[in-house]
C-alpha cells in the first residue's frame, strides 16, 4: 500500500484512513485544504492516537467516505467526559501550552494518586472516579512523545503547601514528581510566590493552546463546567492575562528549588520518638 501525500509507510500508520484517503485519491494536501488545516495536521492524522478535532473530524470523514468509528475506532473507548474531549483534542494538536493553576497541580502534571485526590467528595460512583482519573493520566502521554508540546505551568505557591487530608506522603510524592517534570526539555514550571499579594491570577484558571497554524484557544474553569473560549477578542483578554500572571512568577531556578523544598517538608516526621 502506498502512503498518500506527505504521509511516510510504517507499522505504525492508521490503516483505515491510509486505504481511505487512496480510495478518494486524496492527498495530505488535498486533504488539507478542503478541511482548512495544515498539510502537516492533516498528514498525522493516518497515524494512532491522532484524530481531527470534533470540528473537522465529520467533514474528514465524508471526505474519505467513511463513518468516524471505522476511521478512529479508540473514539468510542474514550474515557475523558464528552464536554472535555473538543479540549483534549486541542490539548493533543497543540505545539505550545500555556496552564496557570490556582488551586491544583496542572492536570498534565499530576500523580494517580493527587488527581484521584481532587475528586474526593465529589458526586461521583467509585467506577466514575477511575474512569475521570484514568484519562487524566492518560492525557499526560503528551508530554511524552516524540515531538511533544511546550507546557508552560504557573502556580501559585500555596498549591505546594497545602495538605491533603494529612497524607504527607501523597504531597510529597507530587511534589517530587512536579520537579521531575519540571527537568523535562519541554517543561517550564513557574511558582508565583506569596510575597506577590494581590496579583491577576487570584481570578482562577486559565490554559491557552497554540495549534500549529498558529491559532489559540483558551480553556477556563470554574466550579461548574469549564468554558472553551474560542472568540478572537476573549482569547486576547486570557493571553494579556496570562502574561500578567506570569511576569509575577520566580525564575525556573527558584521555582523548583521552592518545589523542592516543598517535597522535603512533606516528608516523614523526622522527630526523635521518645
Amino acid at each position: 500500500m502506498t502512503a498518500p501525500g506527505n504521509i511516510r509507510r510504517g507499522h505504525w500508520m492508521n490503516h483505515a484512513v491510509i486505504e481511505a484517503m487512496t480510495a478518494a485519491g486524496l492527498t495530505a494536501e488535498i486533504l488539507a485544504a478542503q478541511i482548512g488545516v495544515d498539510p502537516k495536521t492533516a498528514a498525522r492524522w493516518a497515524n494512532p492516537g491522532h484524530i481531527p478535532q470534533s470540528r473537522h473530524r465529520a467533514k474528514v470523514a465524508a471526505l474519505l467516505g467513511r463513518e468516524v468509528a471505522d476511521l478512529w475506532p479508540n473514539i468510542s473507548k474514550r474515557r475523558d467526559p464528552v464536554w472535555l474531549r473538543q479540549w483534549v483534542d486541542w490539548e493533543r494538536a497543540a505545539v505550545a501550552l500555556r496552564w496557570f493553576e490556582l488551586a491544583w497541580v496542572p492536570g498534565l502534571l499530576q500523580t494517580e494518586a493527587y488527581a484521584r485526590a481532587t475528586l474526593a467528595g465529589e458526586s461521583l460512583s467509585a467506577r466514575e472516579v477511575e474512569q475521570l482519573v484514568e484519562a487524566r493520566v492518560g492525557r499526560q502521554a503528551v508530554l511524552h512523545r516524540d515531538r511533544p508540546p511546550l507546557l508552560i505551568a504557573v502556580i501559585d505557591e500555596a498549591v505546594l503547601w497545602r495538605p491533603v487530608d494529612g497524607d504527607r506522603d501523597l504531597m510529597r510524592e507530587q511534589c517530587e514528581h512536579l520537579a521531575a517534570c519540571a527537568r523535562l526539555p519541554s517543561v517550564q514550571v513557574f511558582v508565583v510566590p506569596a510575597s506577590v499579594g494581590m496579583y491577576p491570577g487570584l481570578g482562577g484558571p486559565l490554559i491557552l493552546a497554540e495549534l500549529p497554524d498558529g491559532e489559540q484557544v483558551g480553556h477556563v474553569d470554574s466550579q461548574a463546567r469549564a468554558e472553551i473560549v474560542t472568540e478572537t477578542a476573549d482569547v486576547a483578554t486570557l493571553v494579556l492575562r496570562w502574561e500578567r500572571i506570569r511576569g509575577e512568577a520566580l525564575s525556573r531556578a527558584q521555582s523548583l528549588d521552592l518545589i523542592t523544598k516543598a517535597a522535603e517538608h512533606h516528608g516523614p516526621d523526622r522527630r526523635a520518638v521518645a
